[in-house]
């Protein structure tokens, strides 16, 4: 189990293979974001992208779940206040493989739970070719392995 202490300013990781399917792309749009871009080819083809591509929100669902599955699941994560800036790179089409870089930015005790500190991440989703398709900047509410004195 990972702690707030365990995250140091600085660390980069890379984890996670994602390959983005066609059928997924189109079944995230339906339900969630269905703009043509995500839904029809030729309209896709006819715009400024090129081709289908999958929704920025789709993205960053993406992006969750290879964090989760790396660092996350194995960590005492209390939630996430929230995320400062997302930032769509790369159009990212059925087929491509994606993996996530995550560096700690920052590091800090809560002034108001001991018990717990927060980490400020920025991910990266990266293609095959170790491009960013998309950036994500939040921080993360982690327990403390050593809490030390919690007033009543």
């Amino acid at each position: 189990m990972l702690f707030w202490e365990d995250f140091h300013e600085g660390h980069v990781a890379v984890s996670g293979r994602y390959v983005v399917g066609r059928e997924e792309i189109v079944a995230f749009a339906r339900k969630y974001d269905p703009n043509p871009l995500h839904l029809d080819d030729a309209a896709a083809g006819a715009s400024a992208v090129g081709g289908l591509c999958a929704s920025g929100w789709h993205i960053c669902a993406i992006a969750m779940r290879l964090l989760v599955d790396g660092v996350l699941a194995n960590a005492d994560c209390l939630g996430s206040p929230g995320v400062d800036e997302a930032r769509f790179l790369a159009p990212v089409r059925p087929g491509t493989v994606l993996s996530l870089r995550r560096h700690i930015l920052e590091t800090r005790s809560s002034k108001s739970r001991p018990d717990m500190g927060i980490v400020k991440m920025r991910l990266e989703l990266l293609d095959a070719g170790n491009r960013p398709v998309c950036e994500l900047t939040g921080a993360f509410m982690l327990g403390r392995r050593n809490p030390g004195f919690r007033p009543a």
